[in-house]
């Protein structure tokens, strides 16, 4: 089932532009498969889903292909380009994206491996970072801050 509906996604995306989750779906649901938005964000941080620009000068889903130096650029910018409010609590940074932005810009900092990050999760508009135990959590945000410029 998971399989067939990644495929389905697949599929939707490349033949339409798709905004947002609640759009994708509606598109899944019209194709009779009825999923909760949990099941969209797995299902697009699996797929390594980012936003990408399209030809009408919107953000819509698109995949991203393994080892293509120009996808990280484009997350790069993508994060820079979403971010809104960067700060640290606990061993915990909070970052603020745009509506629909958390995913892509989640996964940027995924392809970076830093070694102060023990994990992230996103939602739709936030991000969390785990923090290694022993690293300096100011200094973290002072760089992702500067990636965000």
């Amino acid at each position: 089932m998971k399989n067939k509906r990644q495929e389905l996604i697949l599929e939707i995306i490349t033949t339409q532009d798709v905004e947002t989750q609640d759009e994708l779906a509606a598109l899944l649901k019209e194709h009779g498969v009825v999923v909760t938005q949990a099941t969209i964000s797995r299902d697009i941080k699996e797929l390594r889903l980012i936003k990408a620009l399209s030809e009408k000068g919107v953000y819509k889903y698109a995949p991203i292909e393994k080892g293509d130096h120009r996808s990280q650029s484009a997350l790069m910018r993508i994060f820079a380009d979403t971010v809104v409010q960067i700060e640290a609590t606990g061993h915990l940074i909070v970052i603020r994206t745009l509506t629909g932005s958390a995913n892509a810009a989640a996964e940027a900092l995924d392809t970076l491996h830093l070694p102060e990050v023990c994990g992230t999760i996103a939602g739709d508009n936030t991000i969390f970072l785990a923090i290694r135990e022993g690293s300096n959590i100011t200094e973290v945000v002072k760089k992702l801050k500067r990636m965000s410029k």
